[in-house]
């Protein structure tokens, strides 16, 4: 098998989740639901979180951004997928291909480095509830969040330059419906092993230690919530990050499970099938699994249409 400079490289062929032609038009179906449930989902969020004042505080703010991060996390992939079931062109040009790869890894980094500050923001609100508002300021969340966007794109920016460095086979199959980072490096005919582990490794260790920071905060939390004395005031306390404590579950479930399918499934579109939940159906939930559980955002909802509202709500 030859191999080809990066530069010389026309186009990858998207194989998807199936081959099979009968299946083309419901799995159209299928993710273009799918596709705008999760766009207007988090568009309503994020209408709900700046039009209403109730909901200007650190908690809704970083909501926001997640939803705003999921909608552009989700048009990275879907889209093109679309366009490849409906047309039946499968190829997608090697510029484009890089473009989404690592517009994928910017966007699902961005999505861990929210999820960890939203953590930290519940460990701020139920261990020290007296001075919330004097560490939680809004400059500290602009920053964080404007932190998290430059960490990222420092790290897409490094993965952009490793991947220049590599050339790649004549056979460009990637068994999956977008440009993911082990589909394509697994296409390398190059020699260069500590270009190649540096790419695997540096999200593998973005994760981890997002994931560490999370799991630390929720320790402290649940040992605030032990000194609680009473069994309500423990359930209160408990509920305010009962939402971000499943999306967190969600997203690292999912993640965990993409990554170890891809290790054990090598070229399979099996891959392809399991990223679904991560790249499309989390983001999906993650509007559902707020409004649905989430007095404040049901009853700004209820605001905006002019509806009756119980003022004795609580955020969940």
């Amino acid at each position: 098998m030859g191999t080809k400079n990066d530069t010389q490289i026309s186009q990858f062929l998207l194989l998807g989740i199936s081959e099979d032609p009968r299946l083309q038009p419901i799995l159209f179906a299928l993710f273009l639901a799918m596709y705008l449930v999760t766009v207007l989902g988090n568009l309503l969020i994020i209408l709900i979180t700046i039009s209403d004042s109730h909901l200007h505080t650190p908690m809704y703010f970083f909501l926001s951004n997640l939803s705003f991060v999921d909608i552009c996390f989700t048009s990275t992939t879907v889209p093109k997928m679309l366009v490849n079931l409906q047309s039946h062109y499968k190829f997608i040009v090697y510029k484009d291909c890089i473009t989404q790869m690592l517009s994928f890894m910017f966007l699902s980094g961005l999505d861990i480095f929210l999820l960890t500050i939203m953590a930290y923001d519940r460990y701020v609100a139920i261990c020290h509830p007296l001075h919330y508002t004097v560490i939680m300021h809004p400059r500290l969340c602009v920053l964080m969040v404007l932190v998290s966007w430059i960490v990222n794109a420092l790290h897409v920016s490094s993965q952009g330059f490793m991947v220049l460095q590599l050339s790649f086979c004549t056979e460009l199959k990637i068994y999956h419906f977008f440009c993911e980072l082990n589909q394509v490096l697994q296409l390398t005919c190059s020699n260069n092993f500590a270009v190649v582990l540096a790419m695997y490794l540096l999200p593998v260790l973005m994760a981890a230690g997002s994931l560490i920071a999370i799991l630390y905060s929720y320790y402290k939390i649940l040992s605030c919530i032990h000194a609680i004395s009473s069994a309500q005031g423990k359930y209160k306390a408990f509920s305010t990050c009962a939402s971000h404590l499943s999306v967190v579950s969600l997203f690292y479930c999912t993640g965990i499970g993409l990554y170890l399918s891809s290790v054990v499934t090598e070229n399979s579109q099996s891959t392809a099938r399991t990223s679904v939940l991560y790249s499309v159906v989390t983001p999906m939930l993650n509007p559902f699994i707020y409004c649905l559980r989430n007095k404040d955002i049901k009853s700004a909802l209820k605001r905006m249409l002019g509806l009756k509202v119980n003022t004795t709500t609580s955020s969940t």
